[in-house]
């Protein structure tokens, strides 16, 4: 069972590697556009990070303000790249503020994961 888990681990933090990785060659590349590749990493790390907030029926407790928080941290993620996505589909760019709270949040969900204990 604790295979499986670091299994689930591995696909959330190859979610976070497309979502982010993505991110950042849009970022240095000067494009600034909001990618498929995004759009993918952010649900592939929802799902797996959806299957990784599930009891595994391990002896440690479930820390669920850091569950919910990342959870509000990804809809909001979410929520930037659906209204990034129509207005660079409107105007041939995503606006940078957009553009950059997207990475940053990212960075910031990822920083929780890791720091928070």
């Amino acid at each position: 069972m604790e295979f499986l888990r670091h299994l689930v681990v591995l696909v959330h933090l190859v979610g976070f590697a497309l979502l982010f990785g993505a991110w950042a060659v849009e970022a240095f590349g000067g494009r600034r556009h909001i990618t498929r590749l995004m759009n993918w990493g952010l649900a592939v790390a929802a799902v797996a990070g959806l299957a990784l907030a599930a009891p595994w029926g391990t002896e440690g407790e479930l820390n669920y303000a850091k569950i919910g928080v990342k959870l509000v941290i990804l809809l909001v993620i979410g929520a930037l790249l659906g209204i990034g996505s129509a207005r660079q589909r409107k105007s041939g760019s995503a606006p940078s503020a957009l553009f950059w709270s997207i990475g940053v949040l990212t960075l910031v969900n990822a920083g929780i994961a890791v720091l928070w204990t």
